[in-house]
């Protein structure tokens, strides 16, 4: 015979009941809570992306900035709205380093273009300068007046020895008294028993002197032919002979020929 179950007997597989006999506490309300939504996450990722790109292009100074600054900006929105704080706050430190990085790339490149920009105009004037002095030296040359040629002065001549002064003196003496031929004066002039002239003296005096050779062969000729009464042809001997007058042939044809003019 079968024992009948007693309801209130617990079920081992149920200790606190079954589902349907479940003890509700009295004055409580049986509701299902639902999990709470996670919240988005977008601003947060964005900042801790925009935050890294700053950080590669924090070199560049323009670009830089305005990549550390949107990293900052998305940070500050993704905290404001509660987004994953790990994200947010290393995308805020990731825009603050590279703001920073693209500042003093910005300053310092702002000033090495400042101190090299003077150079230029510097090294163009230490070109220009030469060209300057060359143009002035040109100009300096044209306006300048030119200046007369020296005048040349023909050397002077030198003086004449006294020597050679007196050798002349007396050679004019001896062509207008005893009307010597230009040999016969110049042996006379350098003799040693006549005047012991140099032969630079005596050759100087016969050179200078103011003389007509074929008057002289003509008054010297008429002497011969007056005083010794020597024939035309004994009087020409006379004139060219080395022992006598020593007048030139031509001088000595001309006497003869004019003896009787």
């Amino acid at each position: 015979m079968t024992t009948p179950e007693n309801p209130n007997t617990p079920n081992p597989e149920y200790p606190q009941g079954t589902p349907e006999t479940a003890p509700v506490t009295a004055g409580a309300t049986a509701t299902l809570s639902a999990p709470a939504p996670k919240a988005p996450s977008g601003l947060a990722l964005g900042a801790l992306l925009v935050g890294i790109g700053s950080i590669l292009v924090a070199s560049i100074p323009v670009l830089g900035i305005l990549a550390a600054v949107a990293a900052i900006v998305l940070a500050v929105l993704a905290l404001r709205k509660g987004q994953s704080k790990g994200k947010t706050v290393t995308g805020l430190v990731f825009g603050v380093i590279a703001l920073i990085w693209s500042l003093t790339a910005a300053i310092s490149g702002g000033g090495n273009s400042d101190s090299t920009a003077p150079a230029k105009p510097a090294a163009s004037a230490v070109a220009e300068a030469p060209a300057s002095e060359e143009a002035a030296a040109v100009d300096a040359a044209e306006t300048e007046p030119a200046k007369p040629a020296k005048e040349t002065k023909e050397p002077e001549a030198p003086a004449v020895p006294a020597e050679f002064k007196s050798a002349l003196k007396k050679s004019d003496s001896y062509v207008k008294i005893m009307h010597m031929s230009k040999a016969g004066l110049y042996d006379q002039l350098t003799s040693e028993y006549g005047e012991k002239f140099s032969a630079e003296a005596a050759q100087y005096a016969v050179d200078n002197v103011q003389a007509d050779w074929n008057a002289n062969a003509l008054a010297k000729a008429k002497t011969y032919q007056d005083q010794m009464s020597m024939s035309p042809s004994a009087i020409r001997d006379q004139l060219v002979s080395e022992y006598g007058e020593k007048f030139t042939p031509e001088e000595a044809d001309y006497a003869v020929a004019n003896l009787n003019g």
